[in-house]
């Protein structure tokens, strides 16, 4: 398969992102409808859009390289924990709480969650600035997994592909809002779960099958990173605390991105959360769970890969690139899957904040449904178009501090929001100044991280470690703090907390009643 093939393959399937993005137009007439697809998504395409907004070209290139490289096929945890920890317990923990109360207090966004939660505007505005200062480098950091896999793929210039990328999301997600992503989400995901069970397979195959890969990874050694026999082939690896802080920070901090827990709000119905909590968790396991089994064989290519001079990002690609035209041509198309669908969703997430929390009633007064729509519309362009000029920035000029936010973002983002949010859904004593506290101190922490490592401790001057450690101590911050400070208005609280305790009635095939028996 040439180049040319190739080529039809891909502009098939933008064809085919762009004609679900026109189709989806109707539920993208209000709010509600483009941010949340009217609160009525079904359990595979809620499930779907959760599991391709977690994983991106970032974890399939950059993560998978890097700590398959480090702690060999030990690395695996860290896609289990993504799918027990930031998939199956995120969804039994949040999911049912945080669609019932954020329709109770009518919020469309984070923000806008903590601004009614805890009565406080500025805490809104605050945390939409939060989002907008994390969320773009993190959206320009998705562009790099891709420029490896193009330039093996095809002879053309990497800035096209940014390019086309951009403009593509931007078309059908402006079309036609959350839905056009759901829809284009579960089309992706499918492309992700067969095409990285195609490369393991291939991967495997290539090194003459999963018993004689593993044993020559066992017979790897590098005194620098540890002098254990087998040490890449082994259960916990050469680090297991340090690979302990990337299966917190991969994992326990989905539970406290905007993007992630946002998917919760428009889930249609209780069925939904049921299934959606197992589709989703099974997603994550063969996704991410494959992705780092996957570079966990990277150390057998050790005479191919400079990594030293060319990055971890080399790793991957390193190993795809003697696989037959068609199977790259999958990859290719896996990751740009995994790329765009994880951008449609930091858009949206970043334009509706930005519109709902910051601009309206701080700046425009006026701003009925039609105007915040087309404002979120707006902003969807400059999001994409600010993180592809950086992405081409980076690209043109070597800069390589980007690809290092990614994991500053996470840190930060989660760092923030993770206690306040989930203490919130549980706690009426959570107070308003517990929430304050942890957004500052998540996003300081991150940013002394990255300006001035050298005034933390040795173990938090890695973005990983720091982020894991920020997340952590939110646990701690906000009962601390919520205990030492004034409580929120208990009639208010009482009536926040009242959604739960609402009565319906459901069948007995779903659940048989008490009885009395006398």
């Amino acid at each position: 398969m040439g180049t040319f093939m190739k080529l039809v393959i891909l502009l098939f399937y933008f064809a085919v992102m762009i004609s679900i993005g026109l189709y989806c137009r109707r539920h993208a007439t209000d709010v509600n409808g483009f941010v949340l697809g009217g609160r009525s998504v079904g359990p595979w395409l809620t499930a779907f859009a959760y599991g391709t907004s977690y994983f991106s070209a970032v974890v399939f290139v950059g993560y998978a390289g890097q700590f398959g490289w480090k702690y060999g096929l030990s690395a695996t945890w860290a896609g289990i924990g993504n799918a027990v920890i930031g998939s199956l317990l995120a969804w039994v923990v949040l999911g049912r709480r945080t669609r019932i109360m954020t329709r109770h207090l009518d919020s469309a966004t984070m923000p806008q969650f903590f601004g009614l939660r805890f009565q406080s505007t500025p805490l809104k505005i605050m945390a939409s600035v939060i989002i907008f200062i994390f969320l773009i480098p993190y959206t320009a950091s998705l562009y790099n997994g891709l420029s490896r896999l193009f330039g093996m793929a095809f002879d053309i210039d990497y800035s096209v592909c940014i390019v086309l990328m951009a403009v593509l999301t931007a078309i059908y997600v402006i079309a036609g809002g959350y839905m056009a992503t759901a829809i284009n989400d579960f089309i992706q995901g499918i492309i992700m779960l067969f095409g990285i069970s195609a490369v393991i397979a291939a991967i495997l195959k290539s090194n003459g099958g999963f018993l004689a890969s593993l044993d020559g990874l066992a017979r790897i050694t590098d005194e620098s990173v540890s002098t254990t026999p087998g040490v890449f082939a082994s259960f916990f690896g050469p680090d297991p605390l340090n690979l302990l802080f990337v299966v917190i920070l991969t994992s326990l901090g989905t539970w406290g991105l905007p993007q992630m827990v946002q998917k919760f709000y428009a889930i249609k119905d209780e069925e939904a959360i049921k299934k959606g909590t197992i589709i989703s968790t099974l997603f994550a396991l063969v996704v991410s769970g494959g992705c780092y089994f996957l570079g966990g064989f990277g150390r057998l290519y050790s005479d191919q890969i400079d990594v030293a001079a060319n990055g971890y990002d080399s790793v991957v690609p390193t190993m795809l690139q003697n696989l037959t035209p068609a199977m790259i041509a999958l990859v290719v198309i896996l990751v740009l899957s995994a790329s765009m669908s994880t951008l449609s969703s930091l858009v949206i997430a970043s334009s509706s904040t930005l519109t709902i929390d910051f601009l309206k009633d701080n700046f425009i007064k006026e701003m009925d449904e039609k105007k915040q729509v087309l404002y979120i519309r707006v902003l969807v362009v400059v999001f994409i178009a600010i993180s592809a000029i950086i992405a081409l920035i980076q690209y043109k000029m070597a800069v390589t501090f980007i690809a290092q936010l990614m994991g500053i973002s996470w840190g930060a983002l989660a760092g923030s929001f993770l206690a306040p949010f989930l203490y919130s859904l549980y706690w009426k004593k959570t107070s308003r100044a517990s929430c304050w506290v942890s957004f500052f101190f998540g996003s300081i922490l991150m940013i002394v991280d990255m300006l001035a490592p050298s005034y933390l401790p040795a173990i938090m001057r890695s973005p990983i470690n720091c982020g894991a450690i920020a997340m952590l101590a939110g646990f701690i911050i906000v009962p601390v703090v919520s205990f030492l400070t004034p409580k929120m208005d208990a009639k208010y609280m009482d009536e926040v907390f009242s959604c739960y305790d609402k009565v319906h009635e459901i069948p007995l095939k779903v659940a048989l009643p008490k009885e009395n028996h006398k």
